[in-house]
């Protein structure tokens, strides 16, 4: 039945699009979908591989998943499937073979949520493979900006919080400590804030503006004041 239900939503899913609709499909979770695939092809005598899962649980996902997107035609399904992952762990089989099949993924984090931090995504961790098709250069570039600054903040934290960095030695960690709490605001919010597309936009690329100008003034005067 579970295994039937994923497949008779799509069927669904499938008659709407066909009719010209824009469809959202969603699916939780595709994790229980291969306990059931496993559950059979271990009854009928297939072997265990990867951790435990049986090959016709990875043959059976393609099936499924590919059949969301678009035709010929005007309508489309957009496709949000939860996966649910053993110890947070991304490499996990039904993790890892969900996002060689899907053209994104959003990662929930718990270390965030246990912040207080929500919606608690991984931004490091979430990606678009269709971005760049459907958003303006320059936001990609802004984007890619504001994940810089986050990547940078958390390889360099260990050593910011300890006080082994000292300002002026690096400008993407000292853009990156300078901007990490404004962005980390901005990525916060309640279920019900509602803000505009562009105002969102509007937002990041400020933030992304500000910490290079702080950054630049900070090693301008550096070299000003530096020794000739």
């Amino acid at each position: 039945m579970r295994i039937r239900a994923s497949f008779y939503a799509t069927a669904l899913a499938e008659y709407f699009r066909d009719a010209g609709k824009k469809v959202v499909l969603m699916l939780d979770s595709v994790t229980r979908l291969a306990m059931a695939q496993r559950e059979i092809g271990l009854a009928i005598g297939e072997p265990p591989s990867t951790r435990g899962y049986t090959p016709s649980v990875f043959s059976l996902l393609p099936k499924l998943l590919e059949r969301a997107g678009t035709t010929a035609g005007e309508g489309s399904i957009t496709g949000l499937y939860t996966v649910l992952v053993e110890g947070d762990d991304m490499n996990e089989p039904i993790a890892d073979a969900v996002r060689g099949i899907l053209d994104g993924h959003v990662v929930l984090s718990r270390d965030l949520a246990s912040k207080g931090h929500f919606p608690a995504i991984d931004i490091l961790h979430s990606t678009s493979r269709v971005m760049r098709d459907i958003v303006p250069p320059q936001l990609v570039d802004i984007v890619t900006e504001a994940r810089d600054i986050l990547a940078t903040f958390r390889d360099t934290e260990d050593l910011i919080t300890i006080g082994a960095y000292k300002p002026g030695q690096n400008p993407r960690v000292d853009r990156a400590v300078g901007a990490i709490e404004e962005l980390n605001e901005y990525l916060c919010q309640k279920p019900d804030d509602k803000v505009p597309l562009e105002e969102s936009w509007k937002g990041l690329a400020e933030i992304v503006e500000r910490a290079n100008k702080r950054v630049n003034e900070m090693y301008q005067q550096r070299a000003q004041e530096a020794p000739k």
